[in-house]
């Protein structure tokens, strides 16, 4: 059996700087996601866990110790004939090598998710990042050690933009400029709340993952429709019977960049 890998190889070659990406149908009709490498092809799953094993027989490990918590809360000794103490059922927690595990795991949803949106195919993105993000509140929550409660949070914002980027796709893919750009807004202010929480309000602006919503969000401005305008208004009007002033000066900057720049009654303009 010749199991020299060249002409498939030959067949799709390798192109660097972008992301070499196809979809396959095995013999059985089954999709498959090829990622072309510079040593190889990387195949994975299209649903389930990408390279296909059942742990434990759950989907993914994620789903075994999420199945693991809800039991654990679930149980309750006192329904148990004599039970003391002594039968209280030890908490959930998450070991050095359980965390170990769902990090490995998460990479393979890393890259389906990243091949997904190569493929413009925006529900498995929105499947993969959503089910990353359980990981790291997973881990966060019941890990042992301190490392592995931190070690993931680091992801969070890359994979809230990446999650963004999918939905706002989407709606473009539905010639819904509107939605995009109301997905973007909403992405944005998970990141923010992302690095207040974190005490870190000062690195929003800087942060990359920012950067790159908000590029793409002044791209979908002139795509919006000119009743935005009249919505814009509506609701700054709102805001400032509500004195709201805070959600208002966001409106007002809103309606500036649909190039509004009249005078808006009751708010006073931002010194430059």
């Amino acid at each position: 059996m010749d199991q020299d890998l060249t002409p498939l190889l030959r067949e799709w070659p390798y192109e660097p700087g972008q992301l070499n990406v196809r979809a396959i149908q095995t013999r059985e009709g089954e999709t498959r996601i090829q990622v072309r490498l510079d040593l190889g092809i990387l195949q994975m799953r299209m649903d389930g866990r990408p390279d296909g094993q059942r742990p434990g027989g759950f989907p993914s490990l994620l789903e075994m110790f999420e199945t693991r918590l809800d039991e654990s809360v679930s149980e309750d000794p006192e329904d148990e004939v004599g039970a003391g103490p002594e039968a209280e059922p030890e908490p959930f927690t998450l070991t050095d090598e359980d965390c170990r595990a769902l990090r490995e795991e998460a990479v393979q949803y890393y890259h389906r998710y990243m091949a997904c949106l190569a493929l413009e195919e925006y529900e498995a993105v929105l499947r993969d990042t959503s089910r990353n993000l359980r990981v790291i509140d997973l881990c966060g929550r019941f890990a042992q050690s301190e490392r592995d409660r931190t070690d993931l949070e680091q992801f969070r914002p890359y994979i809230l933009m990446i999650r963004t980027r999918a939905l706002a796709s989407a709606a473009l893919k539905e010639n819904e400029p509107k939605a995009a750009v109301l997905a973007i807004d909403e992405g944005l202010e998970a990141l923010r709340l992302h690095f207040a929480d974190r005490g870190e309000p000062s690195h929003f602006e800087q942060a990359g993952e920012v950067q790159m919503l908000r590029s793409m969000r002044d791209a979908l401005v002139p795509k919006l429709p000119v009743s935005q305008k009249t919505e814009l208004r509506q609701r700054l009007a709102d805001a400032i019977s509500r004195e709201n002033y805070e959600l208002a000066a966001i409106l007002r900057d809103e309606l500036r960049l649909l190039g509004d720049e009249g005078s808006t009654p009751g708010l006073p303009r931002k010194s430059s």
